[in-house]
């Protein structure tokens, strides 16, 4: 997991052959002025989701993982809380995964949360279970998830 500021988003260009894309995508332009959808930059293997969420408390932030694609997550509109655990550490660890949506779903609570605020960012790795969208008034946020 990283979090960080856009401001320095160049600097991890090179975790990824497809970050640099990504990177030149949501340095830019405004981001606010995106509209809610989905952007493909490089067919499935690169796209951008705006999207505006609802309110939502840790307890109704479910922990995720995902095998095959990385997130880089920006709340624009107010502040984010994201939980972090660990995925070896996700409760069960037979979770079922589900191939199309990429995605597992872990019980309980995260092991830590952390306060991310519009003009940051956080990346999450396959190996970083993620609760994101703790609010109390939901946000505008974009999601590029990217080919890991």
């Amino acid at each position: 997991m990283i979090i960080d500021r856009l401001e320095n988003l160049k600097q991890y260009a090179s975790l990824n052959p497809l970050f640099e894309q990504a990177v030149e995508f949501l340095t830019s332009r405004d981001l606010n002025a995106l509209e809610v959808g989905k952007i493909e930059l490089q067919g499935n293997d690169l796209r951008v989701n705006v999207a505006q969420t609802k309110p939502k408390t840790k307890e109704q932030a479910r922990i995720e993982t995902h095998r095959d694609f990385i997130d880089i997550q920006i709340p624009l509109s107010g502040t984010e809380w994201m939980g972090y655990t660990a995925a070896v550490d996700c409760q069960p660890a037979d979770a079922p995964y589900n191939e199309e949506k990429d995605i597992t779903f872990f019980e309980g609570l995260a092991e830590s949360y952390i306060e991310v605020k519009p003009g940051m960012f956080a990346i999450f790795f396959p190996q970083d279970g993620h609760a994101p969208g703790v609010t109390p008034d939901g946000v505008k946020k974009i999601v590029v998830k990217v080919k890991a």
